[in-house]
């Protein structure tokens, strides 16, 4: 395969962030550069693809699940991940979701390639990404099990967001909380509930 297929993907969707920071991530403005509210990084996250190709492999409709254990500034590097890539996935859909979350395709996510100092590996899992309400739920097993909501404004009708920004997921951020947040996963077991969380439209390419 040539690195100029490898490059040829796309994804379109939603991504939810709950992290072990007491309030919202500082990473978003900075773009990596203010340290985490406690000195360091600790995530998960779930990724619902609504459309998207790798090469020939339709993604549409697939999930994805990762653990982020970040040592200090975010764009500083030496970030640890794991992820779980839906058990729906062909054979070319995995392996491109793979190279895509590794960084391994370029483009949006190329800077993953960089910032991961150490890839703890895939594993192939039931990942569930539910939508109720205003609630977002990511369940990956008992491995990940999360639900996240927007904070709550003035304007009940309208969410809390930091928008226009340079951040790589996507430029408009809704702020969110998480009222459920516990991993047990690659060796890491957390519970984040009632910290920092994050909702992103995404439209990745690459």
């Amino acid at each position: 395969m040539s690195a100029k297929s490898d490059t040829n993907w796309s994804i379109k969707g939603e991504l939810i962030l709950n992290c072990n920071c007491t309030v919202f991530c500082p990473c978003v403005v900075s773009l990596g550069k203010h340290p985490p509210t406690e000195g360091y990084c600790q995530a998960w996250l779930g990724v619902r693809i609504d459309s998207g190709y790798f090469n020939d492999a339709d993604l549409s409709g697939l999930n994805v699940g990762m653990v982020l254990d970040i040592p200090g500034n975010m764009g500083r590097g030496n970030w640890t991940v794991g992820a779980y890539i839906d058990e729906r996935a062909s054979e070319d859909a995995y392996e491109g979701i793979l190279k895509i979350f590794s960084g391994q395709a370029g483009g949006t996510t190329g800077l993953f390639s960089m910032l991961v100092g150490t890839f703890l590996g895939a594993e192939r899992a039931p990942v569930e990404y539910q939508t109720e309400g205003n609630k977002r739920r990511l369940a990956v097993g008992r491995k990940i099990i999360g639900e996240i909501e927007p904070i709550g404004g003035k304007d009940e009708e309208q969410e809390v967001k930091v928008t226009n920004t340079e951040y790589w997921m996507g430029a408009d951020v809704t702020i969110a909380k998480a009222n459920r947040g516990r991993v047990r996963a690659f060796g890491r077991v957390w519970d984040f509930e009632g910290r920092s969380a994050e909702i992103c439209q995404i439209d990745w390419s690459g």
